[in-house]
């Protein structure tokens, strides 16, 4: 079979549980570290799928690899190859499909809560979860527009649009990847920035997030593993 690309635009923003969740199902995939200067492919010919991780900079920045990455979310969706995008990626895909990108009227940090929709593409893609409400991690201060044909999938107070499908694509602007690990390192990375807005209701401490790791996180891996398993149905083998 071939790989899944996995694009990573920050070393602390690897593909966490979604690469755990390939291996689980012997599917091959491959780290393209755009954060180290790798070069972004051409075209999307020799991967099964595409995959777009998180990052601290907005799809806005005058980045060299932000329009190449475009032009290459345009590749696959035009040759029927499955993306899939993690808050920044998610944002990668809106923009490369036609999206806009602005300010969320707040910044999202931390476990929260978001409510599923329930039309029929949201069933397929949310199985049991379509309806209800889901656990989710934040981490963001921008947010993307529906591009055009595409299917909002989850939605809360805080921000309209929290994950979108268009066919086998799938865009979030939250994180369902994390690891316990990932949780830790954003939490002493990032810790001034959640501190200094801590007391918006959108936003949680460093330490409340770590703490409700064991309640959240297993919940949280449900919606993950049924998004994860139906984006797979669509790879090419």
């Amino acid at each position: 079979m071939l790989p899944v690309a996995i694009f990573r635009h920050s070393p602390t923003e690897g593909p966490g549980y979604f690469a755990i969740f390939l291996e689980q199902h012997g599917i091959p995939w491959r780290l393209i570290a755009i954060d180290e200067g790798e070069a972004v492919p051409t075209t999307a010919d020799g991967y099964a799928g595409l995959c777009f991780m998180g990052g601290p900079m907005s799809v806005n920045d005058p980045l060299p690899w932000i329009e190449p990455v475009c032009a290459l979310i345009r590749d696959a969706v035009a040759k029927d190859v499955p993306v899939i995008g993690h808050c920044l990626g998610g944002q990668l895909i809106s923009k490369a499909l036609g999206g806009r990108i602005t300010k969320n009227p707040v910044k999202e940090i931390g476990w929260s809560e978001a409510g599923g929709e329930d039309s029929a593409i949201a069933k397929h893609w949310l199985g049991a979860s379509a309806g209800k409400t889901g656990t989710i991690f934040q981490w963001h201060g921008e947010t993307f527009s529906i591009p055009a044909g595409a299917t909002r999938l989850f939605a809360n107070q805080h921000c309209a649009n929290q994950m979108f499908v268009l066919g086998p694509h799938l865009g979030m602007q939250c994180h369902v990847e994390m690891t316990p690990e990932m949780i830790a390192a954003w939490c002493g990375q990032w810790a001034d920035e959640a501190i200094a807005v801590a007391d918006q209701p959108s936003v949680q401490t460093p330490d409340a997030m770590r703490q409700e790791i064991t309640e959240r996180l297993p919940v949280m891996r449900q919606l993950s593993d049924q998004l994860y398993s139906v984006w797979i149905k669509g790879l090419t083998r």
